[in-house]
């Protein structure tokens, strides 16, 4: 039995150009990925999702806009990994490296998707496009996906 672990992820988007942090530690490092992690007792989904974009970037934003939901299965893990993803078009503050994460905006048509999960390449140009999906990838390491599904959704 499978049990689940509530996750946030955060993309800044500016027109053309999308902000991601090279993970210097913990789950993912050496990938390029958005902001994010726990959701801690007490707190809701966004407010983890502000606590952690502003802990790892340095930045705050007043709106977050929810554009998926992700689940991730990794073969021989017992907890699935619930990830809700988050577009910020507006932002406060210049993105600063914190310990876990060095900030680096990347044009639209230069996302680094060979230095990141290989899921993102599916999902990201739908969250580009501002489209709602949810999904899920099964995963042997981190770096083959077994499976996955992926769909585009009217609201989340």
């Amino acid at each position: 039995m499978l049990t689940s672990k509530l996750l946030t992820l955060v993309l800044v988007v500016q027109p053309g150009k999308v902000l991601l942090g090279m993970k210097k530690r913990g789950f993912g490092a050496g990938k390029w990925n958005g902001f994010g992690g726990k959701v801690q007792p007490g707190e809701t989904i966004e407010d983890a999702a502000k606590r952690e974009l502003h802990e790892e970037s340095g930045l705050t934003v007043d709106m977050l806009d929810k554009i998926g939901n992700i689940k991730f299965e990794f073969v021989g893990e017992t907890e699935l990994m619930d990830v809700h993803i988050f577009r910020a078009d507006s932002y406060n503050g210049e993105p600063t490296e914190s310990d876990e994460m060095r900030p680096q905006w990347f044009d639209s048509d230069k996302i680094p998707f060979n230095q990141m999960w290989a899921d993102d390449i599916l999902w990201f140009p739908l969250m580009l496009q501002k489209k709602r999906f949810v999904g899920y990838f099964k995963f042997q390491g981190h770096d083959v996906i077994l499976s996955h599904t992926l769909e585009e959704v009217q609201e989340l």
